[in-house]
């Protein structure tokens, strides 16, 4: 997996402690029984999370895994109060999803930029003597401590904020799709799990209109068990509205790999299967045009669950201008 991509960590984060109350009375000459005037302590500081568009990673997290708010300070003599702490701010990635680390409980959903919530509450600050002056106790001596910060664990899942999801078997070319597709510059290679973690990529519709795409590492047969690079990454496909599954024409059968990948898919615990899907053959500039139209009906009369084909290829770019502009349509209709 490469380093610089994380996208789960779990923390423990704890909300400041209030600050004490003081017992304190007015001592000054000209006023003998100048009474109570001990402040009350400041609150503890909050912990929130925040949702920050510049923010692409968990890896800062998962290097800190517990966080502390700052304490409120002690009230002192003079009817001082105590400052409160001030909140402390966790800065994730838009698409952070935050759930209850021992109850899977989701807790907030961040979507959007700044979207935010609070994680852990800091302590209420304890009463100086001065808040128990009553007309029938005029010297309390009374006061109380601060409580203490609220302290939970949380796990924190970022899933990719993406509107069409590449799926398919290593080197099938999702990669160089989206780079064909988009401004995005994955690594594009000859040998597998060249794509070591999710890659997205933005088709600009010239008037305006945008679609993000995600590209997740290629699956291989027994991903659901954790072979290859597993499926840990298909994820990041569950906010897409469209998944298109692309296919090697080049290969000795590309059906069979469509089929791998299609049994992978259903493997999996998450409701993937059944989002509208694309078949995308690639690569068709290495095969004739009778030899194309051959496997595009083929696979089409074998796979019926994919509600449109595709022939093109990424490396000459035949047939991409046409895909991005099915896409853009696709994307006109699911928003409105």
């Amino acid at each position: 997996m490469k380093r610089g991509f994380i996208d789960e960590t779990v923390i423990s984060v704890t909300g400041g402690d209030g600050g004490n109350g003081i017992v304190s009375f007015l001592r000054e000459r000209a006023r003998p029984h100048g009474g109570p005037n001990g402040g009350n302590g400041g609150r503890g500081g909050n912990v929130l999370v925040v949702a920050d568009r510049h923010v692409k990673t968990l890896l800062e997290l998962s290097r800190r895994r517990r966080i502390v708010a700052v304490n409120g300070k002690h009230g002192e003599g003079s009817d001082r109060h105590g400052a409160g702490g001030v909140d402390t701010r966790i800065l994730v990635p838009v698409g952070t999803r935050v759930l209850d680390a021992d109850t899977g409980y989701l807790h907030a959903d961040l979507l959007c930029d700044q979207d935010n919530t609070l994680l852990a509450a800091g302590g209420h600050g304890g009463f100086g003597n001065a808040h128990f002056k009553s007309s029938v106790n005029q010297a309390p001596r009374r006061c109380t401590a601060g409580e203490t910060g609220e302290e939970r664990r949380f796990r924190l899942e970022l899933r990719l904020l993406a509107n069409v999801g590449f799926l398919g078997l290593p080197n099938a070319g999702k990669s160089s799709l989206l780079r064909a597709l988009s401004a995005a510059k994955p690594k594009v290679a000859a040998y597998p799990f060249t794509t070591l973690s999710p890659q997205l990529g933005v088709i600009d519709g010239g008037d305006g209109s945008t679609i993000t795409i995600a590209d997740v590492p290629g699956l291989i047969e027994g991903a659901a068990q954790g072979a290859g690079l597993g499926n840990r990454f298909l994820k990041h496909l569950m906010r897409t509205a469209l998944l298109c599954h692309v296919v090697d024409m080049t290969t000795e059968s590309p059906e069979s790999d469509c089929r791998l990948v299609e049994n992978e898919l259903q493997n999996t615990d998450l409701p993937l299967i059944q989002k509208p899907r694309w078949l995308v053959l690639n690569k068709a500039d290495m095969l004739s045009e009778s030899a194309r139209e051959a496997c595009r009906k083929t696979m089409s009369q074998r796979f019926p669950e994919f509600s449109q084909t595709h022939v093109l290829s990424a490396l000459t770019g035949e047939g991409v201008r046409e895909f991005s502009i099915m896409l853009l349509k696709h994307h006109a209709n699911v928003t409105i």
